[in-house]
């Protein structure tokens, strides 16, 4: 029997660079979670398309997403392209600039099927990312990766696909940080209320200006080099703050409050009348 000397396994390359970072949007991962919440029964995860664009510096933006029905087993998947299609071509009406820049799947990591959906999408576009949202809560709480895809193969021989993770960037304002705050916990009684996010942001606001307030005192003192950039950050924010007195300051916030409660209680009886209304007509098309 003829022997060969062996070959190295080599990721193969291709024309167009694989992208180096991602960065999602809050509302992506918003409804990732709402999908697999209205999976059904069945269906041990959900997957579908994102959407965005792929940057100069070769980051993927992902901006939207939609879910894609599919049934799997342990050595098949069955993706409804037409459905597939069909959103894609609604969504470009509405907003050409979004592509298909890759899919996701919630669960922990990568699984056997996702090789096969996503050489499904590397012939929808060039170098698409996989996004893995951890709905399941394995590690007790919700992970969140991105992946590109290389193929492993021998000489001239295509073996399999290998996963490796990218960097990952949520790009989140700060209302959708304490949500996804939340959305992060396995243990949540209740969801806050306004007076209890307001409590929180200002516990985080007040947290920060302690470390600001340390900082500066360590620049004065010589404990640590002074940095122009951040300086001058400061100077800015000090600088856009409103020159209020105390009084004034409680009296602004005071009215912005009662005009807040005048709308809960206008909103609470306009749901009371219109309750009352449907009760009514239920009662009076019953006689």
């Amino acid at each position: 029997m003829a022997s060969s000397s062996p070959a190295l396994l080599f990721p193969s390359t291709s024309s167009s660079s694989s992208p180096s970072s991602a960065r999602v949007e809050a509302v992506v991962l918003f409804n990732i979670c709402d999908s697999y919440v209205r999976r059904p029964d069945q269906a041990d995860r959900v997957i579908g398309t994102l959407l965005g664009s792929l940057l100069p510096d070769g980051t993927v933006h992902v901006r939207n997403s939609y879910v894609v029905p599919h049934s799997e087993s342990a050595d098949q998947v069955a993706i409804d392209i037409e459905y597939h299609h069909n959103m894609y071509s609604s969504h470009q009406k509405v907003n050409p600039k979004e592509v298909i820049v890759g899919w996701f799947s919630t669960g922990f990591g990568v699984s056997g099927g996702s090789t096969l959906i996503h050489d499904f999408y590397s012939r929808e576009v060039q170098n698409p990312i996989h996004l893995t949202v951890d709905t399941g809560f394995t590690r007790g709480e919700a992970s969140i990766k991105a992946y590109i895809s290389s193929n492993l193969s021998l000489g001239d021989r295509h073996l399999a696909a290998q996963f490796q993770e990218i960097p990952l960037d949520l790009k989140m304002i700060e209302a959708e940080k304490a949500g996804f705050e939340i959305l992060k916990s396995t243990m949540v009684e209740k969801l806050p209320n306004d007076l209890e996010g307001m409590e929180s942001s200002m516990e985080k606001l007040y947290i920060l200006i302690d470390d600001i307030y340390k900082y500066v005192d360590d620049v004065v003192e010589g404990r640590v080099a002074a940095d122009n950039k951040i300086g001058r950050f400061i100077s800015e924010s000090v600088a856009s703050m409103p020159k209020l007195s105390p009084a004034a300051f409680d009296k602004l916030f005071n009215d912005k409050i009662q005009d807040n409660l005048a709308l809960v209680y206008l909103s609470s009886i306009t749901r009371t009348q219109i309750t009352i209304a449907e009760k009514l007509n239920t009662a009076a098309q019953i006689l």
